[in-house]
């Protein structure tokens, strides 16, 4: 299974060298030294005991969490939103409401977000990411800052850390920045992610925030690989944009960006799943296969199965693990973990529940790719066009650096 692993790493990186420009440009050193950090920052995050006991206190942090939304929902919405109820449950969880229940949470930590950056704490952490990344792969001021933001942020909040080098950083730096956008997901929906997955994968937030974290060295190699550097580096400090006027202004500005992608997700699941309901009943005209219908998960677990098996899943395990990393491609990762949650039992063994968990920890999707190009092209208008240019590359960037992310899990996990 670790040779599966390291398999993975080279046939990603190659089809990233065989998908990119100036390959003769393309250095060997900082391919060496991308997946030097990536192998041991997760040795480091995943062997070490100090690091399972942090992370043993983050999933205690998302229970709290849940219940001070479960707190919030029960009074503005009653039963609907988790209090008591006023009647017999027929069946365990029936009185569970998705958007009444779990992604309200979304507006708890968007609220919480904004507070921190306000006090400026997570501006010191990305600004410490962004240090470790330019030690260690060469990275400029404004790309190691943008990039390390998006362990935190979303791909659109990432880039107003620097905002006023956008139009002048390098075609490569450029596409870093939406590669790192791509291969990470926002603390917004991180926790709400390890609240689906909590009952199925223990200690799944800690994992999530490993998966974002390694993602980052993984998605600059690819980046490079895919767009070589051929200009020197843009310098750059930490741009605070629009400081809220107190700590309170913080809280209202961040619950109101909650707002916004929580409306933004629920309508997304609606559209997203009546999509895939609609493709699958026009699949279901066909003749059926081995006695099943054909289904749009049955279509990419097929295809993408050879993806997973690379990262180290077991060829009959394959096609299952495939379509959720096609779902998650084609669709988004929120219903691709939503899939994974609801696997029948022995479907996937718990290893490979953890490498698909790395694996689908990132925003590379066409609908992500919409979002990016209009914040983007919006703060960095006059490279609009190149933005354009570089958007479906780097959603395939994106999907290969989350791919390398879950072949270095199955590497250490075998």
């Amino acid at each position: 299974m670790v040779f599966q692993g390291v398999a993975g790493l080279a046939a990603f990186l190659l089809l990233a060298w065989l998908m990119g420009e100036h390959r003769r440009q393309v250095s060997l050193k900082l391919i060496a030294t991308g997946i030097g950090v990536q192998l041991v920052t997760g040795l480091i995050l995943l062997r070490l005991p100090v690091f399972r006991q942090f992370f043993m206190i983050l999933n205690d942090g998302v229970m709290a969490l849940e219940a001070a939304t479960t707190a919030g929902t029960s009074f503005v919405f009653g039963f609907l939103g988790g209090a008591a109820l006023p009647f017999a449950e027929a069946f365990p969880g029936a009185s569970f409401i998705l958007a009444f229940r779990a992604l309200p949470l979304v507006l708890v930590i968007s609220a919480l977000s904004a507070l921190l950056f306000h006090w400026r704490v997570l501006p010191l952490v990305v600004s410490g990411f962004s240090w470790c990344l330019r030690k260690t792969m060469g990275l400029g001021g404004a790309e190691g800052l943008g990039v390390s933001a998006n362990v935190f942020v979303g791909m659109v909040e990432s880039p107003l850390f620097v905002r006023p080098y956008l139009e002048k950083m390098t075609r490569s730096e450029l596409f870093a920045l939406m590669t790192a956008g791509m291969a990470t997901i926002a603390g917004t929906v991180m926790v709400l992610y390890a609240s689906i997955l909590g009952d199925v994968i223990p200690g799944v937030m800690g994992h999530i925030l490993t998966a974002s974290i390694i993602s980052v060295p993984a998605a600059v190699t690819v980046a490079k690989v895919m767009v070589p550097e051929t200009a020197s580096p843009t310098g750059g400090e930490l741009v605070v944009d629009q400081p809220d006027a107190g700590s309170m202004d913080a809280v209202t500005r961040g619950t109101l960006q909650g707002v916004e992608l929580l409306i933004n997700i629920i309508a997304m699941l609606i559209v997203l799943v009546a999509l895939v309901h609609l493709a699958n009943t026009l699949l279901g005209l066909l003749p059926d296969i081995g006695g099943q219908a054909i289904t749009l998960q049955r279509v990419l677990g097929r295809i993408m199965a050879p993806l997973a098996w690379l990262m180290g899943v077991p060829w009959q395990e394959a096609p299952a693990a495939g379509g959720l990393m096609g779902v998650k491609t084609i669709l988004n990762e929120f219903l691709a973990y939503l899939e994974l949650s609801r696997l029948q039992p022995g479907t996937l063994s718990d290893r490979s529940m953890l490498i698909m968990t790395y694996a689908m920890c990132g925003f590379a999707n066409p609908g992500s790719l919409g979002i990016m190009i209009g914040g983007l092209g919006t703060m960095a208008p006059g490279r609009r066009s190149e933005i354009v240019s570089l958007g479906l590359r780097s959603v395939v960037a994106g999907t290969l650096a989350t791919c390398m992310t879950g072949a270095v899990v199955g590497i250490l996990a075998g």
